[in-house]
């Protein structure tokens, strides 16, 4: 089954999403079966990037979709899991944390053919 992809301009998830300096959001749709890959990172809260979790400045997660009109938004209560590296520590190359986007985003696509 083919897989389409769309990138979109905002973060998916992380609910400070709006002070990260780092967001990026994969649509993924294959038949009836929609997942978005959400990464965000390089937090910035107090003039200072923060950690968003444990050890970590950067992070990537995967979710189905559901319809909040006019877009496909995550459904957080319905995480995807994946085996790919998720998060990243202070890393400040943008490079890096895009490969890790992409790792997630062709892990799930493969599973959806």
């Amino acid at each position: 089954m083919k897989v389409t992809r769309t990138e979109r301009g905002w973060a998916g998830h992380f609910i400070c999403a709006l002070e990260c300096r780092f967001r990026r959001n994969t649509l993924l749709e294959a038949g009836e079966t929609r997942i978005i890959v959400s990464t965000v990172g390089n937090y910035v809260y107090d003039n200072k990037v923060q950690e968003i979790g444990l050890d970590r400045y950067h992070e990537t997660m995967a979710f189905h979709a559901e319809w909040e009109d006019p877009y496909w938004e995550v459904d957080v209560h319905r995480e995807v899991p994946f085996e790919s590296n998720w998060s990243l520590g202070d890393i400040k190359d943008d490079n890096i944390v895009n490969e890790m986007h992409e790792t997630v985003v062709n892990e799930i696509m493969r599973t959806m053919k």
